[in-house]
C-alpha cells in the first residue's frame, strides 16, 4: 500500500492535466473526481459542482490534482523521474511531456501545466557512479551537453568512445 501521494496544486486545469497524464503513461487510469459543495464553493469563490480534487494513477502510483486557485505554482524544485529502459521510451515520454512545455538541460522538461519531469535512462545511475571515475566523469560531462537524454551516447562516453 502506498503511503505518499504526491498532491499537485492547479488553478483550474486538475482534471485536464489528470486526463493529459494518464494518456501518456500505461497502467493510468482517473479514479474519482470530487467537486465543490455549496460551502466548500463559498469558501474557495470556486463555483459549485466544478471540479475540486482529481485522484489518478500514473504507471500504478496514485497522485491527487487540486483545483485550489492561482496562489501557488509548480516550480522545478521538486520534479518527478521517470526511468526508462529504452531510447523508444525516452523519446515518448519526452515527445508527449514537452507538447506546450519546455525544454531544460539533462532530461529535465515542464510540461504545459508547469509540471517538472525527469526523463532519463535507468542505466545512469550506473553510468555515473560505478568505481571508475574516469568514466563517471566522462558520461556526466555527455549528459551535461544533452537536453533529451541519448543511451547510446551515453554508453559511448562511458566506453571512452
Amino acid at each position: 500500500m502506498q503511503k505518499i501521494t504526491p498532491f499537485l496544486w492547479f488553478n483550474n486545469d486538475a482534471e485536464e492535466a489528470a486526463n493529459f497524464y494518464v494518456s501518456i503513461f500505461p497502467n493510468s487510469k482517473i479514479r474519482t473526481v470530487s467537486r465543490y459543495e455549496e460551502a466548500g464553493a463559498a469558501v474557495s469563490g470556486r463555483a459549485a459542482g466544478s471540479v475540486q480534487v482529481v485522484s489518478f494513477e500514473i504507471n500504478g502510483q496514485r497522485f491527487d490534482a487540486l483545483n485550489g486557485g492561482p496562489m501557488f505554482s509548480f516550480t522545478p524544485a521538486i520534479s518527478f523521474l521517470v526511468e526508462c529502459d529504452t531510447q523508444e521510451e525516452i523519446d515518448h515520454y519526452w515527445e508527449k511531456l514537452t507538447e506546450g512545455g519546455s525544454v531544460q538541460q539533462c532530461g529535465w522538461l515542464s510540461d504545459k501545466y508547469g509540471v517538472t519531469w525527469q526523463i532519463a535512462p535507468r542505466i545512469l545511475d550506473e553510468l555515473v557512479s560505478g568505481p571508475d571515475a574516469a568514466r563517471n566523469t566522462r558520461v556526466m560531462k555527455a549528459m551535461l551537453g544533452m537536453v533529451k537524454l541519448d543511451i547510446a551516447a551515453l554508453e559511448k562516453a562511458a566506453a571512452g568512445e
